[in-house]
């Protein structure tokens, strides 16, 4: 049944400045000022509430800074665990878990929490005459490319070549989704390059990442989801990070929650992991660097090659701007920690045997650091901790839908050395 829901009403402030100002057509950064910082959306609304789980994403709009309602959505669904939280020997283990997984009502057809942010950023859109830009590892290129298929939003897509497995789907992508890719070799950091080329054209508009107030508040949908199942703030908050994007989110859902006042006033500790030997946010942070320390390009593909939980594979996260990762973690007072592909190999088998499903190499590394964490450094067994598992259930799909899954290929393939101005036409002509 179609839901409808109104806009949202927020202002944006500025992280830094505090400065408040309303929300342009794509509003990014501050206007008034060229310092650097995240902007955040303060919602009208300070006590949310819940719709009921029909609205998918959408029950949590009053939190969203949503324009109009799109179809197709699914929401995190958290429950008690009792299989995982029994073999690690505690009382109140939260997954919340954002993909494949019917039997317990969640519906996320692309198995990843990137869906949440996918359908906050074009419910964000005024209109389709702009063609919006995705550059992305994978994941979060195979639900922008559901949601904008299934909505009749132009989009294109940049992704490594290496890449491109993580582009399948159980139904046909629509000719308004365009997808290019930087030769194999290439990473993450390579396809962003390439999409911001694209965005010097005419109505090609960048999606904006971790700047986009959108994507932020649809990952922090995950602890919304979460708070509205426990009845509280969490203690403790263990999530895998590329970008660190859906940590961030987590930390200013947390500060909403404390406005709002019937949840908790405690800061839940972001415990952030990422796959070694790709570690730039870890190696900063334990040397209690603001700046990511420098990583020769070369050297960080070749530890790219290396890991498994390839979403995990961001080189310039926004970890130094003003409200980014290091402000995240230093005011929950979390930690960043590490798994090795080995590691995550093992938590994801024990996952699945303890949950019941399959998970992905990301979440898999969230659970291998929350394995490690309860086995040698968590004091207070009691605590309650939520374990973000970003995406999931990717077998079972695959398994159900042998005969539908298909791939979406690329119209061009890119030499990242290749000239600017031919990138471009050869992007313009796409549309």
């Amino acid at each position: 049944m179609t839901k409808t829901i109104e806009a949202t009403n927020y202002i944006l402030e500025s992280v830094d400045t505090k400065e408040r100002f309303e929300d342009g057509a794509w509003t990014l950064d501050n206007p008034n000022s060229d310092k650097p910082s995240l902007i955040k959306a303060i919602y009208q609304k300070k006590q949310i509430d819940f719709k009921d789980s029909s609205y998918g994403i959408f029950r949590f709009s009053d939190w969203l800074p949503v324009k109009k309602f799109l179809k197709g959505s699914s929401a995190t669904v958290t429950y008690k665990s009792e299989g995982l939280a029994k073999e690690l020997g505690l009382s109140n283990l939260y997954i919340s878990f954002s993909g494949y997984w019917p039997e317990r009502n969640a519906k996320f057809r692309t198995c990843s929490f990137k869906e949440t942010e996918a359908y906050s950023v074009c419910s964000r859109l005024d209109s389709t005459n702009n063609i919006l830009v995705v550059a992305s590892a994978g994941n979060t290129a195979r639900a922008f490319a559901r949601v904008c298929s299934d909505n009749n939003i132009p989009l294109l897509l940049c992704v490594p070549e290496d890449n491109l497995s993580a582009l399948w789907f159980d139904e046909e992508i629509n000719s308004n989704v365009k997808l290019i890719a930087t030769k194999s070799g290439s990473d993450y950091f390579d396809a962003i390059h390439l999409s911001n080329i694209a965005c010097e054209l005419e109505n090609f508009i960048a999606e904006g990442g971790a700047k986009n107030i959108a994507r932020r508040d649809g990952m922090g949908t995950t602890v919304l989801s979460a708070v509205n199942e426990i009845g509280r703030i969490p203690d403790y908050y263990f999530q895998a990070v590329g970008s660190g994007t859906g940590a961030i989110a987590a930390w200013e859902a947390n500060q909403r929650f404390i406005e709002d006042g019937r949840f908790g006033d405690n800061k839940m500790k972001l415990m952030v992991s990422q796959n070694t030997p790709f570690l730039p946010m870890f190696d900063a942070w334990k040397q209690d660097s603001r700046d990511l320390l420098p990583l020769d390009d070369d050297k960080a593909r070749k530890q790219v090659e290396e890991i498994d939980a390839k979403v995990l594979s961001n080189r310039k996260p926004p970890y130094s701007i003003p409200g980014g990762m290091y402000d995240a973690i230093k005011d929950s007072k979390g930690d960043v920690l590490k798994a090795t592909n080995q590691e995550a190999l093992v938590a994801g088998k024990l996952f699945e045997k303890t949950e019941g499903i399959d998970i992905h190499p990301a979440a898999a590394v969230a659970t291998a650091s929350l394995i490690d964490y309860a086995n040698n450094k968590l004091e207070d067994r009691d605590a309650i901790i939520m374990l973000n598992i970003t995406g999931g259930g990717e077998e079972k799909m695959k398994n159900e839908n042998k005969e539908k899954i298909l791939y979406l290929e690329p119209s061009v393939v890119f030499d990242i050395n290749e000239d600017k101005e031919e990138i471009k036409k050869k992007i313009a002509d796409l549309f």
